[in-house]
């Protein structure tokens, strides 16, 4: 029997890494997003995988999503809730509205929207899992970055309160929150298409983690015997203690 996984953000970042590993452990991955060019490539790259256009903040992307699975040939056991992002650095007496409605669009009502859609398929398999990526973000806030960890506050409540919900059912809630991970659009959509503010973000950072890092911890995490809930996996690089304590080189 087939698994299938579904990888939302998987055009790229930690979104195409984990697609690529998944496909590695044995699963059937429906890569979605909202740039099919970049979909079809990494489709074609790893092989066992379908490419499907979503759009997380709109209800019947969503569901086109949902029934696109629905016809393919296996079973929905997980499910990787990794589309998301920042934008803006600015300070909350200063905040742009437009920029926290996206990352609550995007990070909060698209988890949301995607778990919702395929939900009942993945209690009806039996073993289901979701994984979904926060940030730890999500538990420690910071200066310049209300919008961002305010969404991933909520985010990880919603998943939280999922996990009380389905307490019973065949279905592990389990999230990751990484640190600081350099990938090639994160900081640099965050500031605005800005490479020099972007690069100065990980500059002197020795070995900050990267998206293949966050891909070999979500299959770990996916593929524990099924009565094992890792309920949350906080992974940062060893030069980075704590959300205020990075370690940089001169």
């Amino acid at each position: 029997m087939v698994n299938i996984a579904v990888v939302t953000g998987a055009s790229s970042g930690i979104g195409a890494a984990t697609a690529r590993r998944l496909a590695g452990e044995g699963f059937h991955v429906v890569a979605a997003a909202r740039r099919v060019d970049r979909l079809e490539a990494l489709v074609k790259e790893i092989g066992t995988a379908t490419a499907v256009e979503c759009d997380v903040t709109d209800d019947t992307s969503v569901a086109r999503l949902a029934a696109a699975v629905a016809g393919l040939d296996g079973t929905l056991t997980l499910l990787v809730n990794n589309a998301g992002g920042a934008r803006g650095a600015d300070e909350v007496a200063n905040g742009s509205v437009d920029d926290w409605q996206w990352m609550y669009d995007v990070n909060v009502l698209g988890t949301l929207r995607v778990t919702k859609a395929l939900l009942p398929a993945l209690e009806a398999s039996g073993r289901g899992t979701i994984v979904t990526v926060g940030s730890t973000a999500g538990f420690v806030v910071y200066e310049t970055g209300g919008g961002y960890t305010a969404a991933k506050h909520a985010e990880n409540a919603l998943m939280g309160t999922l996990r009380l919900e389905l307490a019973g059912k065949p279905v592990r809630v389990m999230e990751i929150d990484p640190g600081m991970v350099r990938t090639d659009e994160f900081a640099l959509n965050r500031l605005g298409g800005d490479r020099a503010r972007a690069d100065a973000v990980y500059q002197g950072v020795r070995e900050p983690l990267v998206a293949d890092d966050i891909a070999d911890c979500i299959a770990f995490m996916a593929t524990r015997a099924h009565h094992v809930n890792i309920d949350r996996l906080v992974v940062r690089p060893i030069a980075q203690a704590a959300q205020h304590k990075v370690v940089r080189e001169k």
